[in-house]
């Protein structure tokens, strides 16, 4: 993940026009949008200092904590220039002050059996459960219904590498171009937040190997949560499936979210998943 602190820092400032912010736009300008030295003068730090960050060499002098990150209100003052938005602002902050090598949890992390109840009690809802890779580690049966997960090897498992590496994945999305962005910006957040991780390393490194896609849109280095949408999907047996989401933290594994599928009720999706729900349980 080396790296991805400059390319990111990079890919933001280019985006950002001189006039924007007040500067001249005229004279040569080799790469399109604000020069470092630009951003330096801005952010109120040294043109040595935003240097050093970028190319990755590390912070010195005041502008860093004790423990010899970059201090937040120089983060801050970047994030401000470059115009980022809060979850921009946050992945900045994480990949500038990585964790320590060996502070992350354990691989092959599992659902506790309370967070299984609650999936099983929304017998009306389809819902599942996803790690810090994106890996499926729980589902109900409406879930496992529309999404097939119970079909799925355990390795394959997990959305990245069913968005980009099924041959079915885009006529399982029918706006499979939007899906797939969004998939890549959400896996960049966690990669940020643990650079270290060898499995995450290694799907990256799989994802990058196979899917042209995948390496255009970890290229452009976009950053989004995916706290809550509108999904859909053509499923093989029910149709066309308008499925509103939400997303939840389970509170005893920062690194698991609960993915649930909200459609209003009374409405096509909702009786189709009704449906669906009804031939899970009687197959």
């Amino acid at each position: 993940m080396d790296g991805d602190l400059g390319d990111f820092l990079r890919s933001r400032r280019a985006r950002i026009r001189p006039e924007e912010v007040g500067l001249p736009s005229h004279g040569r300008r080799r790469v399109p949008g604000l020069r470092r030295e630009e951003v330096a003068q801005l952010a109120g730090v040294s043109v040595d200092y935003y240097i050093r960050l970028e190319q990755g060499r590390g912070p010195g002098g005041p502008a860093r904590t004790k423990s010899g990150g970059v201090s937040d209100a120089v983060l801050d003052a970047i994030a401000r220039v470059l115009r980022l938005d809060e979850t921009e602002h946050a992945y900045l902050r994480a990949v500038a002050r990585p964790r320590r090598k060996g502070a992350g949890r354990p691989a092959g992390p599992r659902v506790r059996p309370g967070v299984q109840l609650l999936l099983d009690g929304m017998d009306r809802t389809a819902a599942f459960v996803l790690g810090r890779r994106m890996d499926v580690l729980a589902w109900n049966a409406l879930g496992d219904a529309v999404n097939g997960f119970s079909t799925l090897a355990p390795a394959e498992r997990n959305m990245p590498r069913q968005v980009f590496l099924d041959p079915a994945a885009e006529g399982f999305y029918p706006d499979w171009t939007a899906v797939a962005a969004q998939t890549v910006a959400n896996l960049r957040i966690a990669a940020g937040r643990h650079p270290d991780d060898p499995r995450m390393v290694a799907l990256i490194g799989e994802l990058s190997l196979k899917s042209a896609d995948f390496r255009r849109l970890w290229a452009d280095h976009e950053v989004k949560a995916c706290a809550y949408g509108v999904k859909h999907i053509r499923h093989p047996v029910a149709g066309l499936l308008t499925l509103p989401y939400e997303t939840m933290a389970v509170s005893s594994d920062p690194d698991q979210t609960l993915v649930a599928y909200t459609p209003e009720p009374g409405s096509e999706t909702a009786e189709r998943l009704a449906l669906l729900g009804s031939w899970a349980t009687t197959g």
